[in-house]
């Protein structure tokens, strides 16, 4: 019998497998260098923007630890219920979203998925028009970062549900 609990709602819900690893514990200095590397990538870009795309590149790569913490950062950032909501369905959603958003968003997709081996030069020509050249290569830095942090959290199973906003390095 699979053991369950419950939801402060009532819902009934499977309970949480733990992780294969605490990968962290065992390369603590690719851990830091990648806090470092995230810092870096993050280091004036707007918060609320840069949340946007972290929960989105963790969206396309299923890694539910990371849609956990950065959708409650961005909540902590100011940043809407609704417009987190409606960020896995963007495209049909943009009024939403800015232009300098939505040609983050699909930049972060292309980069992300990567499936034709390249990204598409119209994706590329829409967030150059909206990004500075610092600008554009902070926000792939950060698109870069997000989809390293995910490889991490998918193949180790990191679990969601336990970060709070403002504790992650």
């Amino acid at each position: 019998m699979v053991n369950t609990g419950t939801v402060n709602s009532g819902d009934v819900y499977a309970p949480e497998e733990p992780a294969r690893m605490q990968w962290a514990q065992h390369v603590p200095e690719v851990y830091k260098a990648m806090a470092r590397l995230d810092a870096a990538a993050r280091q004036g870009m707007d918060a609320r923007l840069y949340e946007l795309v972290k929960i989105r590149a963790s969206q396309v790569n299923h890694c539910a630890l990371c849609i956990d913490m950065h959708s409650k950062d961005a909540l902590a950032a100011g940043e809407s219920v609704e417009r987190i909501v409606q960020l896995s369905a963007w495209e049909e959603s943009r009024h939403f979203y800015t232009e300098r958003e939505l040609a983050a968003l699909e930049l972060t997709e292309a980069v992300t998925v990567l499936t034709d081996g390249f990204v598409p030069d119209a994706v590329y020509e829409r967030a150059a028009a909206q990004f500075e050249e610092a600008e554009l290569a902070q926000l792939v830095a950060v698109i870069a970062t997000i989809n390293a942090w995910n490889r991490f959290g998918v193949t180790f199973r990191m679990t969601p549900g336990h970060y709070h906003a403002g504790t992650a390095g």
